[in-house]
């Protein structure tokens, strides 16, 4: 990467945080109006940025793009908009006995922090970026976005919109190699989002961390799908198809294994595929299933799976209309599951992020939360029963960054929850309150009352007995 782009993007961040300072305090309707020019950039510009995503992938299907990357951020941005009033309400706050009967006030503002970065991932490029891009604004921020670069033309549209319709001391997009990313990683931002593996997460909040920069990281991690004895075998298994299906697999929450009882496994595999044969009865020509990004990524999913067969696993090839996939260049990969999987397997060490599905059995529930609990938290975790009492007791002796029960994946469409992991999974959130407050700094403020509040505490030298009493007061077991 060359001198110049690295002074070109400190250069725009000095130039964003001199017109956020100069702009203080702005009025919510600026906050409103950004909103409402990105909700009108993705309206306007919808068949154009789902046509680039398809373009990226090779194939993506257009109705796909529309509900996740086009709908999804503009219900988001509307969710903002009847929400920012109450989320940016300061809050009154106790204060110590007898400071309130004398006066003091205490109150926590929200208050913006500045410029914020934004990077985002190839796997639904418009819609993590526009998603946290509406909440940073929210919060009354600046944002400069780094878009990623395998998804080259959909990042250079959004560069080309967004500076249509913001100014670049308002919002700028700045694309490139991963040279350009580790060096805008680097930027002493007032937060940095990052969207991404686990692997490249660390090594960004590594260099947030030289610059004391907070982050909020989206990463990923292997989701599990714990099916109780309990659980509708069919109806699971056409639900956990759709989450694996969409996008190819591609989805940092898509179900990534399977635990299942020993002595329902081909029961539950068999709903797995009947579900695929329904929504998806061919997978090479069809325009609903997506190709792998890259060929690196296809390469790497096949190579999954052969490792997986070499150390021992059955490979159960969900291929509904017999397609000869072995001469296609689409990067079309049929759902891969496999039987008999040991840690050993590539597929159970790595997050797989693509069409495989390992599958795990248990005699008992406790195996299956014994497994996860050995293993790094989950950014999602999917539980299929009927049984109340087994459905808390996994979800009560488990930690994940969030649940959906009877089904995959839905807990991130939900707004008003906060959507993020847990440990190697992410830090952070954003999406309801919390995604204003992540991006906001909460302010605390307290107003001392006219009396000298110290001297009649006995807090102010020369220290005597209304110093004592006032500690022996205080200091007493509860």
């Amino acid at each position: 990467m060359s001198g110049n782009r690295q002074e070109e993007m400190e250069e725009l961040l000095r130039r964003q945080r001199a017109a956020f300072t100069a702009a203080r305090p702005e009025e919510f309707s600026v906050r409103r109006d950004r909103i409402k020019r990105t909700i009108a950039l993705l309206v306007d510009h919808k068949d154009a940025l789902c046509k680039a995503m398809s373009a990226d992938f090779g194939n993506r299907s257009i109705d796909q793009s529309m509900m996740t990357d086009i709908a999804g951020p503009i219900n988001f941005g509307k969710y903002c908009l009847k929400n920012l009033d109450g989320w940016a309400k300061p809050e009154k706050r106790k204060v110590q006995f007898p400071l309130g009967l004398l006066g003091a006030k205490a109150q926590l503002r929200y208050e913006p922090k500045g410029v914020i970065g934004i990077m985002s991932p190839w796997n639904f490029p418009v819609q993590l970026t526009m998603t946290p891009l509406l909440q940073v604004f929210a919060a009354g921020n600046r944002a400069m976005i780094k878009p990623s670069e395998f998804t080259e033309a959909t990042s250079e549209l959004m560069a080309d919109l967004i500076g249509e319709y913001f100014a670049s001391e308002e919002a700028v997009v700045i694309t490139g190699s991963p040279e350009v990313a580790q060096a805008f990683s680097n930027l002493q931002f007032d937060h940095l989002v990052f969207t991404g593996s686990t692997a490249t997460g660390r090594r960004v909040m590594e260099a947030a961390g030289r610059n004391l920069v907070p982050v909020t990281l989206e990463l990923g991690g292997k989701s599990p799908v714990v099916l109780g004895r309990s659980a509708d075998f069919a109806k699971a298994g056409e639900r956990i198809a759709l989450g694996k299906m969409m996008n190819a697999g591609q989805i940092c929450l898509a179900p990534d294994y399977m635990v299942v009882p020993e002595e329902s496994e081909d029961v539950a595999i068999d709903g797995v595929r009947q579900g695929v044969a329904k929504m998806y009865p061919t997978l090479l020509d069809n325009d609903d299933y997506a190709s792998i990004v890259t060929d690196r990524h296809f390469d790497r999913l096949q190579g999954m799976v052969e490792d997986a067969k070499a150390k021992g696993a059955e490979v159960i090839e969900v291929n509904p209309a017999n397609e000869d996939f072995s001469n296609s260049n689409a990067r079309k990969m049929p759902l891969t599951i496999l039987k008999n999987v040991t840690e050993d397997m590539q597929a159970m060490q790595e997050e797989i992020f693509g069409p495989v599905l390992p599958v795990k059995t248990y005699k008992a529930v406790d195996e299956a939360v014994d497994y996860i609990n050995a293993h790094d938290r989950p950014l999602g975790l999917y539980y299929f029963g009927a049984d109340s009492t087994e459905r808390e007791q996994v979800l009560s002796t488990t930690i994940s960054g969030g649940v959906t029960v009877n089904d995959v994946i839905f807990h991130v469409g939900m707004d008003d929850l906060p959507f993020g992991g847990v440990g190697p999974s992410g830090i952070g959130s954003y999406h309801g309150i919390e995604g204003f407050r992540e991006f906001s700094h909460a302010r605390s403020v307290y107003t001392q009352p006219k009396l000298d509040v110290a001297a009649l505490g006995g807090f102010k030298p020369p220290y005597g007995k209304a110093t004592a009493k006032a500690l022996s007061a205080q200091i007493k077991k509860a």
